[in-house]
């Protein structure tokens, strides 16, 4: 494959081709784990503490990849890195199904979330960045539809390849043939290299609201990871819900993939902070669903609830970050995805073990939401600047 893209691009093509490698870095190399993690767990032996302990690592490569996006500076590096993700991608997806053991499935894991650093921060960057620079509107709502798009397309290849009877290890490799779907597009409407960026004048956010900011998006990154990784395992270890569990992850795909626009006309009319309350109150509504009532409809509720938020939290952070640091956004926003990252390396070995020690997820759920809830907290700390 060339290194460098055509450069005569359409719009539509920069931002289709973007969407195209979330969907195959975040959606396949990153979100496919979590409908399958079940059948993991009841053909390959895969135990809940060590399905955790993979999910941590997973998270600990997407926290890798945000410290690389943050200290590589020369745009042909960072354009070159992107591109390596996006074939990368499907080589790990696969390598979860050649593997049989731990080890295999660990640096699949790990290389997985490099990939997803690479199509959610240096993607979004270069798309926002070619959008700019050639007068159109920086459009990342549609570009972030990607993500919804990837739990979509995680959640239905699981229903259809477990309805045909396909084993664990036969789904991972189905998950890597359907990324060359999304692999072609991708590669083909990548970004040019973009020229070297101009330092923007502008004061930076005070040290007192980062660091408020910092321990609020800490708190997301908490609630997010326990949906993401144990969503389909929540909903499977009730006994009348069986084989629903990819139904709640898809609706999880279907509720996130409109709702950065939703998010977007309620901070217009409550400012950031307060859509960022509201989304806050969401999830913890969703986090605590699945504990507070058994069945299908509760479960399936706040898998609502939770794809309609994670993604508002996300976008409206970053974007509030970003509008506070105009002389260098993307330093701002590595460090908040850094703070993101580590509660997602922490929360779902925590979790694993909490669900192995009790029988159930009730505990680890209220442990959630008391850490969301701290994260309001936060956010209503944070000074009014």
């Amino acid at each position: 494959m060339p290194e460098s893209p055509p450069s005569q691009l359409q719009p539509w093509q920069v931002l289709l081709g973007g969407i195209c490698a979330l969907v195959l870095t975040i959606g396949l190399a990153r979100f496919a784990y979590t409908p399958l993690l079940p059948q993991m767990q009841a053909q390959a032996g895969l135990g809940l503490a060590d399905g955790g302990l993979l999910a941590a690592i997973n998270y600990a490569g997407y926290m890798s990849g945000a410290l690389l996006a943050a200290w590589i500076e020369s745009p042909r590096w960072r354009q070159r890195l992107y591109s390596w993700g996006l074939p990368l991608a499907l080589l790990v997806t696969a390598l979860m199904g050649w593997g049989s053991s731990f080890g295999p499935w660990a640096l699949s894991r790990y290389v997985g979330g490099l990939c997803g650093a690479a199509g959610m921060l240096l993607g979004s960057g270069l798309v926002q960045g070619w959008l700019m620079r050639a007068g159109h509107r920086p459009e990342l709502g549609i570009y972030f539809i990607g993500l919804g798009l990837g739990i979509v397309v995680s959640a239905l290849g699981a229903l259809g390849m477990t309805g045909w009877g396909l084993g664990w290890a036969a789904q991972w490799q189905g998950f890597a043939l359907l990324g060359l779907v999304f692999l072609v597009p991708a590669w083909r409407w990548r970004p040019p290299v973009p020229p070297p960026a101009k330092v923007m004048p502008g004061r930076g956010p005070s040290r007192r609201w980062m660091v408020w900011m910092l321990l609020a998006y800490f708190c997301a990154g908490w609630g997010f990871v326990i949906n993401a990784t144990f969503t389909v395992a929540i909903v499977e270890k009730q006994p009348l819900l069986a084989g629903q569990g990819p139904w709640a992850w898809l609706l999880v795909g279907l509720a996130a993939t409109p709702a950065v626009f939703v998010w977007d006309r309620i901070a217009r009319r409550t400012g950031d902070v307060g859509a960022l309350q509201i989304a806050f109150a969401a999830q913890i509504a969703g986090v605590l669903l699945p504990a507070l009532a058994q069945g299908l409809p509760a479960a399936l509720a706040g898998a609502l609830l939770y794809g309609a938020s994670f993604i508002g939290i996300v976008s409206l952070t970053l974007a509030l970050v970003g509008r506070r640091s105009p002389a260098n956004p993307g330093k701002a926003m590595a460090r908040l995805t850094l703070s993101y990252g580590a509660a997602q390396i922490s929360a779902p070995a925590l979790t694993g073990r909490m669900v192995e020690a009790s029988g159930s997820f009730d505990a680890a759920l209220w442990l959630t939401a008391g850490v969301m809830g701290l994260g309001m907290l936060a956010l209503a700390a944070a000074p009014r600047e």
